[in-house]
């Protein structure tokens, strides 16, 4: 994949309304930028370890770019399935291994294996496909949301949260160490609650959301790439919503993910995050971003729209996720 340049002087912003840019989304600089040892060999590093255990949406963005380093510049991708086998060591770096499965005129499909101590920790396949255009088309309808400049970002909604006096003892640890964890996403909620005021609430949530940083527009297998990454990140809370205060909840981690890209979209603008979990069960969970996970983009003039699902545990917790990205 072709590496996007940064646009001069803080021109090409665009509709982000940000400062000028002239450094290029850390995703792709360092994230998604794998290390090449031989031909369809790859190694990844870490750049963000929440737990003992790896972030997937760093082995599901990375292990996406290496299938897409091996299919030509001319193909998008169509779709990726992958399972998650065993826990990541963050103490080693990562080996993908693609195998080109099948190179066909409008369908390719790549094979990739995620490989640490000599095992797999994560398989997957990536299906990429040659633009053709469609007489047929049909999506959902976007959300009514306030739009993300109206909102606050987690950074500054943690700071209220610690300045909350009637927020619990058991709170101040935690958030000032998410505080603390240079993540490489903007995430906006659309309607955060506040940690004093915890209640029961139905298993959906929005945020708006988007790399950090500039990508442009060069490469539209990169911005997969990246919302292959963010696909991971926040969306395992949703299930908890509805059982508040009944359970303590250890650790979860995504078991299977699935994804589908419909249309060209700029993970560096802002889209819109819905999450769902209408099942949740039998130690493990379904989203929808559900059973596995899968996540769709649509478009139209105004926006682009995605939905994904993903099956994690503790608990099996069914999810549906759009993606509805702005158009300006």
């Amino acid at each position: 994949m072709s590496s996007p340049q940064a646009p001069e002087d803080g021109q090409g912003c665009g509709d982000r309304g940000d400062p000028p840019r002239d450094l290029r989304s850390v995703l792709v600089t360092t994230v998604l930028n794998l290390e090449p040892l031989d031909e369809d060999l790859f190694r990844g590093r870490h750049y963000w370890v929440p737990t003992k255990r790896l972030f997937g949406g760093q082995i599901v963005g990375q292990a996406l770019v290496a299938a897409a380093k091996s299919v030509s510049e001319d193909v998008h991708v169509h779709s990726l399935h992958c399972y998650f086998v065993r826990a990541g060591d963050p103490n080693v770096p990562v080996l993908y291994q693609v195998e080109r499965t099948r190179t066909g005129s409008s369908f390719s499909v790549r094979s990739v294996k995620a490989v640490q101590h000599g095992k797999p920790i994560f398989i997957c396949q990536a299906s990429f496909q040659q633009a053709q255009p469609s007489p047929m088309q049909h999506q959902f309808s976007m959300p009514t949301v306030p739009p993300p400049e109206e909102l606050l970002d987690c950074e500054t909604l943690i700071d209220q949260y610690l300045r909350d006096p009637n927020l619990q003892k058991r709170y101040p640890v935690a958030l000032n160490r998410i505080a603390a964890q240079e993540v490489p996403i903007e995430i906006k909620p659309i309607n955060p609650s506040p940690l004093s005021q915890l209640q029961r609430m139905e298993p959906k949530q929005m945020f708006w959301v988007r790399a950090r940083g500039y990508i442009g527009e060069g490469d539209m297998k990169m911005h997969c790439c990246v919302a292959a990454y963010i696909s991971d990140y926040a969306f395992l809370g949703t299930a908890l919503l509805p059982h508040q205060w009944q359970h303590k909840v250890h650790f979860m981690v995504s078991l299977d993910h699935s994804m589908w890209f419909h249309a060209p979209f700029r993970a560096d603008h802002w889209m819109l995050y819905e999450c769902e979990s209408p099942w949740a069960g039998e130690c493990g969970a379904v989203w929808d971003e559900g059973t596995d996970l899968g996540w769709q983009m649509l478009t139209s003039p105004d926006f682009l729209c995605g939905t994904a699902q993903v099956t994690s545990f503790p608990s099996l917790l069914g999810f549906r996720i759009f993606i509805f990205k702005m158009r300006g």
